[in-house]
């Protein structure tokens, strides 16, 4: 599920469509927010192979080379997705490619256009003697439910030391540090453009081989202890159950349209060897701006699940979340009543491959995947099983309210005081839950409610996501209802040592939905945690250190489970 986690979720995939429009080159534009004026120039580059690819400068913030993670240009309509600040922007390319006219959407959509540049408002940064503090630094930043591994690459340059940093366990490389400063023994390194304002400051250590200090973000700090990288393998981390190519069957880069929603979703199809027909399954993502392999941590699950479930001669078709990677759309302003019409999307698609057995379509969802799959099946007569894997089975508060106390047990809180927490939390999700106003009105109380209980610092970050559409339907959303309504084959697994959708609290509603469903399997996987990995305890945190991917016990069980089904009820 959704982690409300101190650095923003930065999945960066360098993805790019060629066109026969000449669009090569730098382009500037004013981006006008109210009394604000942000200069940004846009620049684009074309590889060998005729892909394009680009990056951003804002430069009033001082940000430089901001990556873009996919750069289409089809018709004349140039997409562009800006994973690192979460921003997209759709643009119309003039007839002699001088000009874009558009919009940015950045939380709130805003016009943008751009113009060929004249001259570069960029500034240059030359070389100069390496400092003493030069090279690849890289520290774990712990968050109690999680740990993300930050490597920082610091370089000297005429104008001063300059910075960018990767996010090693969410796929973010190359963000630009939009301020270094080095006083002494004391370095601080900003990033304006992530969310919440990120800044490093920390004290050099004598003998330069650690930098002591800590990540701020959006009012929050964690204690971030950077160590000298020596080898780039340590920047690596084993994940031996990602499959290599040449793949023993067919991989298809697709793309396919919500029309209502006027969303493209872009998507890997892969075919077993064969003319088929296979049965097939759509893939659905758990909760935030997953990629379709889902990535998380240095892992990538559905990559894993996809390659097994292929081999076994199952059909896979995964794609990007709306407004991720190469596909349109706003993630932020979407529900998972949209992610269900986006997922309705994908069966339409497959229904129209040769390869696919139109009667064997089945969804395999995870985590919020596996409440948006039965949202699908009780309205789409297409869908022929589901797979629900950690799906709840209660109100999104109630599983908040385990995944906050097992985090403050964590954190070493004691009983009482973990007790008073949640209460506080149930408190506000019962106003957002009894404010059917629009956003504003939602926002108004609930800041007058958290004045002088919520730092001042965070209460802007915090309020845009509890207004947010999604996380109020989350909060409010019983799963139940829809899964007592679906009447074809369904299995759903849970581990063990699942920490963020518990199977205690999770399965025995879920077993009672689906009594009236004869079809149906119900599994508690031993040992395996929140993404059916092998684990010691199921504590989030160990999600990145495990080399594991999936366990093969519920790859084995998905992929018979679903071989079964497609035996017994064929075409």
């Amino acid at each position: 599920m959704k982690n409300t986690l101190i650095f923003a979720t930065l999945a960066v995939s360098l993805a790019s469509v060629a066109n026969a429009q000449n669009i090569v080159g730098d382009w500037q534009g004013t981006l006008k927010a109210g009394d604000v004026e942000l200069r940004l120039v846009l620049h684009i580059t074309k590889n060998p192979d005729g892909n394009l690819n680009a990056t951003l400068d804002s430069v009033d913030q001082g940000a430089n080379g901001i990556p873009v993670s996919s750069i289409s240009l089809k018709d004349s309509k140039l997409n562009l997705t800006v994973d690192a600040v979460k921003g997209t922007y759709e643009g119309e390319v003039n007839a002699d490619a001088t000009a874009i006219s558009g919009t940015w959407t950045q939380g709130q959509p805003l016009p943008l256009d751009f113009h060929r540049g004249t001259a570069s408002v960029k500034t240059e940064h030359k070389p100069a003697k390496p400092s003493d503090i030069d090279g690849d630094w890289m520290g774990t930043l712990d968050l109690g439910t999680a740990k993300l591994r930050l490597a920082f690459h610091i370089t000297n340059t005429e104008d001063g030391l300059t910075a960018t940093m990767d996010s090693l366990d969410q796929g973010a490389k190359g963000i630009p540090a939009t301020a270094v400063t080095r006083k002494g023994e004391t370095l601080t390194i900003e990033f304006k453009q992530i969310s919440g304002t990120g800044r490093f400051e920390g004290k050099i250590s004598k003998d330069l081989a650690t930098i002591d200090g800590s990540w701020s973000q959006a009012g929050n700090s964690t204690p971030l202890v950077l160590k000298r990288v020596k080898s780039a393998a340590e920047l690596e981390r084993r994940r031996p159950q990602n499959p290599v190519k040449p793949y023993p069957y067919r991989e298809e880069e697709v793309a396919y349209d919500n029309k209502a929603a006027g969303v493209q979703l872009a998507a890997s199809l892969t075919t077993p060897p064969g003319a088929g027909p296979f049965p097939a399954v759509l893939l659905i993502c758990g909760s935030g701006p997953h990629d379709r392999d889902e990535s998380l941590q240095g892992h990538r699950p559905f990559l894993v699940l996809a390659d097994y479930l292929t081999r076994k001669g199952i059909a896979v078709l995964r794609a990007d979340k709306r407004g991720v990677g190469k596909s349109t759309g706003d993630n932020a302003a979407a529900t998972m009543t949209d992610f269900a019409t986006d997922a309705e999307a994908g069966v339409a698609y497959l229904k129209t491959r040769t390869e696919v057995d139109s009667h064997r379509i089945g969804l395999v969802g995870h985590s919020e995947g596996a409440i948006v799959a039965p949202m699908v099946a009780t309205q789409n007569s297409d869908v022929a099983f589901l797979v629900l894997m950690a799906g709840p089975g209660v109100p999104g508060d109630q599983i908040l309210a385990v995944q906050k106390a097992f985090d403050l047990k964590v954190r070493g809180m004691n009983a009482e005081r973990i007790d008073h927490v949640i209460a506080e939390d149930r408190d506000v999700y019962a106003l957002i839950k009894s404010e059917t106003g629009d956003r504003a009105t939602l926002d108004k109380k609930l800041r007058e409610k958290l004045t002088g209980v919520m730092p001042a610092n965070q209460m802007d970050f915090q309020m845009k996501f509890m207004t947010s559409p999604w996380f109020r339907q989350f909060i409010a959303y019983d799963p139940a209802p829809a899964l007592a309504k679906v009447t074809v084959p369904v299995l759903a697994i849970d581990g063990e040592k699942d920490m963020q959708v518990t199977p205690n609290q999770n399965l025995p509603p879920i077993r009672k939905a689906l009594a009236g469903n004869k079809n149906c399997e119900i599994d508690e996987l031993p040992g395996l945690n929140h993404l059916f990995q092998t684990a010691k305890t199921g504590n989030p945190n160990e999600y990145g250190d495990i080399e594991e991917t999936m366990s093969p016990v519920a790859l084995e069980k998905i992929a018979g489970w679903i071989l079964m089904r497609s035996r017994t009820n064929p075409s």
